[in-house]
C-alpha cells in the first residue's frame, strides 16, 4: 500500500514537472513579486544559490553543445536570468538597508567578509576589476561579435538557399534533406538575430550592478548615520562590506553568463563540443607543444624566475608533445602497412556497372567555364537550369530529369557540350567575362567587337566587354551573358528533343500524378489493359515531337480511353488526341485577333500523298514516292513556306486529316520547326487566313 502511494505521488510530481509552461509563468510572476514584496533572508540565500547554479549550468551547456543554434533558447534564458539577478539585487538592497548590521544573509556576508578578507577597500577594488573585465573585455567583445555574426548570417542566407535548390535539382540531396537544411538555416539566422539584441541585456546588467552598489553604500551611510545614529566608521564598514558582498554575489553569475555569451557567439560550426575541439585541434600540432616546452625551459635561466614551476611545466608539455608525435607516427605507419597489405591481396575485378550508365540529360563544360556553375564564384547556371525544368513542366507538361553538369578536361577550355543519353546534340564556344551582342533588327550603329556565330540559332553575333553593355543596348543590340547562352541553348535542345527525353519512368510519374484525382480514367485505360504504358509513351512522344504540350494529361488519357478499344494504332490515336486538344493547339498559333495564317495544299498533292501511303506494322504510316515526285512536292512546300516567311508570317500548313502526319514527316527534314494542322483541329472561333498555297507543277 505504501509503495502504491509513493508511486502515485511520484507520478503526480513528474506530471507537474512536465508542465513547464505553467512553471515558467509562475517563476516570472515570482521574479516580478520580488521587486515589490520583501523576502526573508533564508529565501534570499536560497535564490542567490540558484542564481550561481544557473550561471555555472549555462556556461557548461554552452561549452558542451556542438552547434551554437542547438541552444536556441539561450537569448531568452539570458533575459530571464538577467531580470532574476536584478530582482535579487533589489531584494538584497532592501534587506541590507532595512536591517543594517543585523542583516543575516549568509552568502552576502561570506562574500563581504571571508572572500575579500573583511577589507572593504580590497573588496571594492576586486569588484571594480571584475566589473571592468566583464564590461570592457567580455561584454563589449561578445556584443560586437554577435552583431557581425548576425549580419553575415543574414547576408549568407540567400546563397545557402540557392545552393540547396541547386543540390536538389542536380539530385545530390533529397527533398527531405533539403527541407532539414532550410530549417537549420532559418534556425541559425533566428538565433544570431536574437543574440544580437540579447547581448545588449548583458551590457545593461553590468551598468545596473555598478549603480546598485553605489546606491547601497550611499543609502547605507544616510540610514546608518542619520536615522540610526551609527558612528562613521561603523556605518562605512557595515554597509560597504555588505554592498560589496551583494555586488560580488551578483557579478559572479553575471560573469559566468557573460562568458557563456562570448563563447556561444564565437563558436564555429562543428560536430563536437568545445572541449573535444580544443583537444583535437591543439593536439594535431605536437611540434608546437615541444617548441613551447623548450622556450619554457630556457626561461628558467632568467634570474628570479621560479625554476621549479617553469621546469615542471616544460617537462610536462614536452612529454605530452612527444607522446602525441609518437602516436601520429604510429598511425601513419599503420596506414602504410594496411595499404601494402591491401595491394598484396588478390586483385578483385572492378565493377564496371556504373560506367555503362548514361544520364538522360547532361551538360559538359571546359575548365574555364567552371565559374559559371560555382555559386561561390557568382555562377548562376544551376539556378537557371532549375528554372528551365520548372518552365518545361509549365509550358510542355514535360518532367525534365535532373541535368547532370560536369567538367570535361577533353573539351576545349571555353567550350561546352549538351548530351542526351550520352550523345552530343549541341555545343558551343564562349568567352567567360564577356557578353554576347546580337542584332535585334533595330541596330542604328555598329559596335566594335569580335564577330562569331552564336551556338543556339546560328546567327551572327559579337563578343563585347561588360563595360560596353549600355552602349550596345542603346544602339539596338540584344545583350546576354554566358550563363544565358547555355540556358537558352539547353531550353531549345529540350524543346527539339522532348520526345527523346520522355521515358517510361517519366510517363509513370505523369500517370501517378493524376491517379489520385482521376482514378476512373487510369483504371479504365491501364487497369483494364486497354493500353500499355509503352503505347501511352508513344502517343505522348508523337505530341512532343510536334511541340504540342502534354500538360493536359486528363484530356489526353480520357481520349485514349475512349478510342483505344477501336484501334491500337498509336499514330491514329495521336490524331484523335490532337483533335481533343484543338483549342489548345489553335491558341498556340493564332494571333491576337484570333486569326491563323495558313498555307494550304493543292488537292493534287493531297491525292498523290494519300495514294502513296501504306501502313507499316512498326513505323505506322509511311509515304512511298518516286524521287522526282518527292522533289517536286518538297519544292512546292519550301517555296510556299519561304514566301510566307518573307511576308512576315509564321505559317501553318493546313491539310486534310489523312495526310497530316506524313506531311509533317516530309517537312521536318526541310523546314525548321514545321507546324502542320488538319482541318479537324481548327476550332470554329479561329479565323483562317490563307496566305499561300503549295501546288505541284509539272506532274500529271
Amino acid at each position: 500500500m505504501a509503495a502504491e502511494t509513493r508511486g502515485s505521488l511520484l507520478g503526480d510530481n513528474l506530471g507537474w514537472m512536465q508542465k513547464t509552461d505553467i512553471l515558467l509563468g509562475i517563476g516570472v510572476i515570482a521574479v516580478v513579486s520580488m521587486l515589490i514584496i520583501p523576502m526573508p533572508t533564508f529565501l534570499l540565500d536560497f535564490l542567490l544559490s540558484v542564481s550561481i547554479m544557473l550561471g555555472i549550468l549555462t556556461l557548461l551547456v554552452v561549452m558542451l553543445v556542438p552547434r551554437s543554434f542547438d541552444f536556441s533558447v539561450f537569448p531568452s534564458l539570458l533575459l530571464v536570468t538577467t531580470v532574476f539577478r536584478l530582482a535579487l539585487n533589489v531584494s538584497s538592497t532592501r534587506l541590507i538597508l532595512l536591517q543594517g548590521a543585523g542583516f543575516e544573509g549568509k552568502i552576502i556576508r561570506t562574500f563581504g567578509e571571508f572572500v575579500v578578507g573583511g577589507n572593504y577597500v580590497v573588496g571594492m577594488l576586486i569588484f571594480i576589476i571584475l566589473t571592468a573585465v566583464q564590461f570592457i573585455v567580455i561584454t563589449k567583445g561578445a556584443t560586437r561579435t554577435a552583431e557581425v555574426a548576425a549580419r553575415f548570417t543574414l547576408d549568407a542566407m540567400p546563397g545557402k538557399q540557392l545552393s540547396i535548390d541547386s543540390d536538389v535539382s542536380n539530385g545530390i540531396i533529397t527533398e527531405d534533406e533539403a527541407r532539414k537544411r532550410r530549417v537549420e538555416i532559418r534556425r541559425e539566422a533566428d538565433f544570431y538575430g536574437a543574440m544580437d539584441g540579447a547581448s545588449k541585456f548583458v551590457q545593461g546588467d553590468v551598468k545596473v550592478g555598478i549603480i546598485i552598489i553605489i546606491i547601497n553604500i550611499i543609502g547605507g551611510f544616510i540610514i546608518g548615520m542619520v536615522m540610526r545614529g551609527e558612528p562613521f566608521e561603523v556605518a562605512l564598514r557595515t554597509y560597504t562590506l555588505l554592498s560589496i558582498g551583494d555586488g560580488l554575489v551578483a557579478q559572479i553569475p553575471s560573469l559566468l553568463i557573460t562568458t557563456a555569451t562570448g563563447i556561444i557567439v564565437t563558436r564555429a560550426v562543428s560536430d563536437e563540443n568545445l572541449g573535444d575541439d580544443l583537444a583535437n585541434q591543439l593536439g594535431q600540432q605536437p611540434r608546437a607543444l615541444m617548441i613551447t616546452a623548450g622556450a619554457l625551459g630556457l626561461s628558467a635561466l632568467i634570474p628570479g624566475f621560479p625554476k621549479l614551476s617553469v621546469l615542471l611545466l616544460a617537462a610536462g608539455l614536452g612529454a605530452l608533445g612527444y607522446m602525441l608525435n609518437q602516436t601520429r607516427e604510429e598511425r601513419s605507419e599503420k596506414a602504410r602497412v594496411e595499404e601494402k597489405q591491401a595491394a598484396l591481396k588478390e586483385h578483385k575485378p572492378e565493377s564496371v556497372i556504373s560506367l555503362i550508365q548514361v544520364d538522360p540529360l547532361e551538360v559538359e563544360i571546359g575548365y574555364s567555364l567552371i565559374p559559371l556553375v560555382d555559386p561561390e564564384q557568382g555562377g548562376t547556371l544551376l539556378d537557371r537550369i532549375t528554372n528551365i525544368r520548372r518552365r518545361s513542366a509549365l509550358e510542355m507538361g514535360l518532367i525534365v530529369p535532373p541535368v547532370r553538369i560536369r567538367d570535361n578536361m577533353e573539351l576545349e577550355s571555353n567550350s561546352y557540350s549538351i548530351l542526351i543519353k550520352g550523345v552530343e546534340v549541341g555545343g558551343g564556344m564562349l568567352q567567360v567575362g564577356r557578353l554576347m551582342a546580337m542584332d535585334s533588327g533595330e541596330v542604328v550603329e555598329k559596335i566594335d567587337g569580335t564577330e562569331f556565330t552564336e551556338p543556339v540559332f546560328n546567327l551572327k553575333a559579337i563578343w563585347i566587354d561588360p563595360e560596353a553593355r549600355g552602349t550596345a543596348e542603346q544602339r539596338g543590340y540584344t545583350v546576354v551573358d554566358c550563363p544565358t547562352i547555355i540556358a537558352t541553348h539547353l531550353t531549345e535542345i529540350i524543346k527539339r528533343h522532348a520526345d527523346e527525353i520522355l521515358g517510361r519512368q517519366e510517363v509513370q510519374q505523369l500517370v501517378d500524378n493524376i491517379k489520385n484525382d482521376y482514378p476512373a480514367v487510369i483504371n479504365e485505360l491501364i487497369s483494364e489493359r486497354k493500353m500499355s504504358l509503352g503505347d501511352i509513351q508513344k502517343v505522348l512522344q508523337n505530341l512532343l515531337r510536334e511541340r504540342v504540350s502534354i500538360r493536359n494529361m486528363v484530356t489526353i488519357l480520357e481520349t485514349l480511353a475512349s478510342y483505344a478499344e477501336f484501334s491500337k494504332d498509336t499514330g491514329l490515336l495521336t490524331e484523335y488526341v490532337r483533335v481533343a486538344l484543338s483549342r489548345q493547339i489553335c491558341r498556340e498559333y493564332a494571333d491576337r485577333t484570333n486569326t491563323m495564317s495558313v498555307i494550304t495544299v493543292d488537292p493534287e498533292i493531297e491525292n498523290v500523298l494519300r495514294s502513296s501511303i501504306h501502313d507499316d506494322p512498326v513505323e505506322g504510316k509511311v509515304v512511298g514516292l518516286d524521287p522526282d515526285t518527292h522533289a517536286g512536292i518538297m519544292k512546292s512546300f519550301t517555296d510556299s513556306y519561304m514566301r510566307a516567311r518573307n511576308a512576315g508570317h509564321t505559317p501553318v500548313f493546313l491539310v486534310s486529316p489523312h495526310i497530316r502526319s506524313v506531311t509533317f514527316s516530309l517537312l521536318q527534314r526541310e523546314v525548321p520547326d514545321p507546324v502542320v494542322l488538319s482541318y479537324n483541329e481548327i476550332v470554329p472561333s479561329v479565323k483562317v487566313n490563307v496566305i499561300s498555297s503549295a501546288a505541284l507543277a509539272g506532274v500529271a
